[in-house]
């Protein structure tokens, strides 16, 4: 993109922004909508010239300068931390022509690169050129993906190349395992920490049960209103009930599920994790049979995965459900509570993890582990706890149909149908968890 198409989508968004308003506030929605949605897609575009600008400029930084990463967060007015990341994304631009062409042409947003940057990490020195070129012959169709597929294909790049090189890489990761903790200007401790796929899966997993055990119920009177924040809240409050073995949260009461397995708040020593094996009749794995997940977030090792499974100290609970064409054919645990409780229970929040990768709503990435369970036929209008009556949704659309009152159905294969209070209908096919 030339600087004359920077100046067109500049005083594009200047007008559509005054007169997206203007009309709607005339009554004039489809039309608002419109400017508004072409005001958006300049920005998007014009964001995409900075970024790659900003880029070019970063690259020139490195050259010329002894110390880059402080000029560079003294410029940006940004941390050493975010000054870094801008240098690693200039090297992968720099090594990647038609990737830093795809971003100055608004082919591609800043996040595509990013996701390019972050897996170049995880690649050996001796594959990172292969990595490259092989991401930079997805330019062509990166305008067609959404940033969840674009991830996909590039995830898939990596597992290729790294196929035999599993062990090597858990090794890197293991030693690459960190926690460091700062204060920053309001006073408050931060904890950022990396960990290794293996550790990382039980600490998630320990830390989202104990979420649930803690908040399934009632939440403590400083939790924030809005959702997102307000899940924050309770992850953070989880893990300082876990690091400290209680006292330093009011939790309020726990949840009372007759069919969950106990998962004990732990004081110290193992926790274990369950590992939730979903065979998809739906799809195919290349070789005829249907596709496998072990479960597992990331990446981890044939070899590791089969350990984890055999090895009786690891604490690893396999929970196999089998799936097709958004059906549950498979799942162990009852399904089916009717009106005996209002909350989903551990069988049924399995299942639908089985089936969702992510918050049902369309476009929706929010992860389905961080998701409530909706009642499509509310429980406070009748509604059962039954599996075809539940849907996961993330906290701010689940507080958004409660709110706007969203009309959702589903068919017989969880088809889904939306239907917004200004009749805009939004509908899905079955859900497939392979697409995040």
């Amino acid at each position: 993109m030339d600087l004359s198409g920077v100046v067109e989508r500049v005083e594009h968004v200047a007008r559509t922004r005054a007169a997206a308003a203007t009309t709607a506030d005339a009554g004039d929605t489809a039309l608002a909508l419109q400017l508004a949605r072409a005001g958006m897609v300049a920005i998007r575009e014009t964001r995409a010239w900075l970024a790659a600008a900003e880029a070019e400029l970063t690259r020139v930084v490195r050259r010329v300068d002894a110390f880059p990463e402080q000029t560079i967060a003294a410029d940006t007015k940004g941390s050493m931390g975010a000054a870094g990341a801008l240098l690693d994304t200039a090297g992968v631009l720099d090594d990647a022509p038609a990737v830093a062409d795809a971003l100055d042409d608004a082919v591609i947003t800043d996040e595509y690169v990013t996701i390019v940057t972050r897996a170049s990490r995880s690649v050996p020195a001796r594959l990172r050129s292969e990595f490259l070129r092989e991401c930079e012959a997805l330019m062509p169709t990166a305008a067609s993906m959404t940033r969840t597929q674009f991830r996909r294909r590039v995830r898939e790049i990596c597992n290729r190349l790294l196929a035999h090189d599993g062990l090597e890489r858990l090794e890197r990761q293991r030693r690459a395992t960190s926690l460091r903790s700062w204060t920053d200007d309001d006073g408050m401790l931060n904890l950022k920490g990396r960990f290794d796929p293996v550790t990382g899966a039980h600490l998630h997993a320990v830390l989202e049960h104990t979420v649930q055990q803690l908040f399934a119920e009632t939440v403590p009177t400083t939790c924030p209103e809005h959702p997102i924040e307000k899940q924050a809240h309770l992850r953070a409050l989880a893990l300082v009930r876990l690091v400290t073995g209680g006292g330093l949260v009011d939790a309020g009461e726990t949840r009372n599920d007759a069919d969950a397995r106990p998962m004990p708040v732990p004081s110290g020593g193992r926790v274990g994790t369950d590992l939730l094996v979903v065979i998809d009749a739906t799809q195919t794995n290349g070789a005829g049979g249907p596709l496998v997940d072990w479960g597992i977030p990331v990446e981890v090792p044939v070899e590791v995965l089969a350990d984890l499974i055999g090895d009786a100290e690891s604490n690893v609970d396999l929970d196999i459900v089998v799936v097709r064409n958004g059906i549950v054919l498979h799942a162990p645990g009852k399904l089916d509570l009717g009106r005996s409780s209002r909350l989903a229970n551990r069988a049924q929040r399995r299942a639908l993890r089985a089936l969702y990768a992510t918050c049902a709503i369309p476009n929706c990435h929010v992860h389905v582990n961080r998701c409530k369970f909706h009642h499509i036929v509310w429980w406070e209008h009748g509604g059962q706890t039954d599996l075809h009556n539940l849907l996961p949704v993330c906290a701010n659309h689940h507080a958004r149909i409660h709110a706007d009152n969203w009309n959702i159905t589903l068919g017989p294969h969880r088809e889904l149908t939306i239907t917004l209070p200004d009749n805009t209908v939004m509908a899905t096919g079955p859900p497939a968890r392979q697409a995040a």
